[in-house]
């Protein structure tokens, strides 16, 4: 007799990275428990002795995530790398150190509870330094594990590929996933510019967050099918569904270098680098150009700004990768929520509406004239063609003032990033001085929304449907048109295909995005032309809603179930 057949059960979440996958479900392994309280050494114990495993374990730790990061690529390895300092943080040891000398704690539960001191700390400062919370936890378990000699936090061991089904996923793990044996991720919770969410687009792995309620709903072993696009998960799909489904993730698609709508529009197609091993990839993925080049990881690890040369040298390589293309540089993006320890200031009650980007120029001026002088003289030594933008400009004068200081120095082609809502209200006037502006999404969304991007309670706003966000992108490109300056998009939402189209309705002229979308939005807007595009933003943007808003141009977009986004 036939095992009676489950009914289909559709789960809503928001769709971060499109595409279709269907398997098994498979749930992380159980995580690693919570040493029991107040649990102590016995009497006559060699408490330096076993202070001192803390740091046996941090450096075996540190060691793992590092060679990790060393087989990883673009900003997998870049998370890995920040994991393993986490790892290694001399502040973290020596507080769970002192806990086994002071306390007579056991060293487990003395890394437990140091950690814990820590991410209670972050999750206080908000912004990204709550977003590195999820990664202090994550430390925290390989600590503990490797002190009591149990496995790492780790994937689940299966014999075949199936879809990863768990609450949250440290984004270490995310960064080391391999998509021939992860099909697609489900999360219950997160949101769209969540580490994972980020790390899965960069690695072409669909996956739908905030999918609440997941874990009571899938079981192990179920059949689920994950529709990063519609950001539905359907447990015990039909067979046709299922069958249609893998049909098209068998299907590879390629970029052939040229962005342009269905009627021959040009839309510039770049990449978001932040490396020179992420400008290779982006290169070899065809990308037009580089939209967006982080130029941190020249600053990182550094208790001293790098010199002029070192950072020449760094610049170099990713130019060199787009030879005779376009290469949008941003300059130091860092402050209160990202510190650095030459930029270290007082401390922030909330370093998201503090000294960050631009600002951190009033108060460090050379850093920003040293990182100028650094990229002329790169550009001059390479073929590429050289654009420079500024991060965080929220008023007329600072732009003004950035233009200004490129020109000092024979950049003259400087732009601002369009994050604040208050650049994109007066993008007329800033672009009457600065030559392009590109709009960041994430942090547009976050500072309209007034929600916090890596909060899961507040993930539904933190959307770039949202209609207002949309609004204010229309805006800057209305200011772009008034001056005759071109407007991009380099936040996340530039690498989702749907909303994509409705960017370039709005007068987007360029989007850039992680190398693996390119072929993805290619494909959308190769389908769709020009006034289709405008129709769809004028729907989006008379939407009640984010949700609203999506559907209705998902519905508008029939190519988009063709290609199976």
């Amino acid at each position: 007799m036939n095992a009676p057949v489950s009914p289909p059960v559709v789960l809503r979440g928001l769709g971060v990275s499109p595409g279709r996958a269907v398997g098994p479900a498979a749930f992380l392994p159980e995580p690693v428990a919570e040493p029991p309280a107040g649990r102590r050494l016995p009497p006559g114990t060699d408490y330096a002795a076993q202070a001192s495993r803390v740091g046996a374990a941090s450096g075996r730790v540190q060691a793992a995530l590092e060679a990790a990061a060393q087989r990883a690529e673009g900003e997998s390895a870049d998370l890995l790398h920040a994991t393993a300092a986490i790892a290694a943080d001399p502040t973290l040891v020596a507080d769970a150190e002192q806990r086994v000398l002071t306390d007579r704690l056991v060293p487990e539960r003395a890394v437990w509870e140091a950690a814990e001191a820590v991410a209670e700390q972050f999750a206080a400062l908000g912004g990204l330094f709550a977003e590195r919370v999820r990664d202090i936890e994550d430390v925290r378990d390989r600590l503990v594990a490797d002190l009591t000699d149990r496995p790492a936090p780790g994937l689940p061991d299966r014999d075949a590929p199936y879809v990863l089904v768990a609450t949250d996923i440290a984004p270490a793990l995310v960064a080391t996933l391999d998509p021939a044996h992860v099909l697609g991720i489900v999360t219950g919770a997160g949101g769209p510019t969540s580490h994972t969410a980020i790390l899965a687009r960069a690695r072409g792995i669909t996956a739908v967050v905030a999918a609440r309620g997941v874990e009571d709903v899938v079981a192990e072993g179920d059949v689920v099918l994950v529709d990063g696009g519609a950001g539905a998960v359907t447990v015990h799909p039909a067979a046709q569904d299922v069958a249609a489904a893998r049909a098209l993730a068998s299907q590879v698609r390629t970029f052939d270098g040229v962005g342009r709508t269905a009627d021959g529009h040009r839309v510039e197609l770049l990449a978001n680098v932040g490396s020179p091993r992420d400008a290779a990839d982006a290169a070899a993925q065809h990308a037009e150009g580089v939209g967006l080049f982080r130029t941190e990881f020249a600053f990182l690890d550094h208790d001293e700004a790098p010199g002029i040369d070192e950072q020449v040298a760094a610049y170099r390589q990713v130019l060199a990768a787009f030879a005779g293309r376009k290469v949008v540089v941003r300059t130091l993006d860092a402050g209160a929520d990202k510190p650095l320890p030459f930029l270290a200031g007082e401390p922030e009650a909330n370093p998201a509406l503090g000294v960050r980007g631009l600002r951190t120029a009033q108060a460090h001026p050379k850093v920003l004239d040293d990182q100028l002088v650094a990229i002329a003289r790169a550009a001059a030594a390479e073929s590429a063609t050289v654009w420079v933008m500024a991060p965080m400009v929220a008023t007329v004068d600072e732009a003004q003032e950035f233009v200004a200081a490129c020109a000092r120095h024979g950049l003259d082609t400087a732009g601002v990033m369009v994050e604040v809502p208050s650049a994109a209200l007066l993008a007329g006037p800033i672009l009457a001085h600065a030559a392009f502006a590109s709009i960041g999404t994430n942090d547009l969304t976050q500072y309209t929304m007034a929600a916090d991007r890596v909060l899961g309670s507040v993930a539904h706003l933190s959307y770039a449907w949202q209609p207002a966000v949309l609004h204010l992108v229309a805006a800057t490109c209305r200011g772009g048109a008034q001056q005759g300056r071109p407007v991009g998009v380099c936040g996340e939402a530039a690498a989702v295909p749907a909303l994509a189209v409705v960017l370039v309705g709005l007068g987007v002229t360029s989007l850039s995005m992680t190398p693996r979308a390119l072929p993805d939005v290619a494909a959308v807007l190769a389908a769709t032309t020009l006034d289709e595009c405008r129709r769809l933003a004028q729907l989006a943007l008379a939407a009640s809603s984010a949700a609203d808003a999506e559907a209705v141009v998902r519905a508008a977009l029939p190519v988009l179930t063709t290609l199976g986004l």
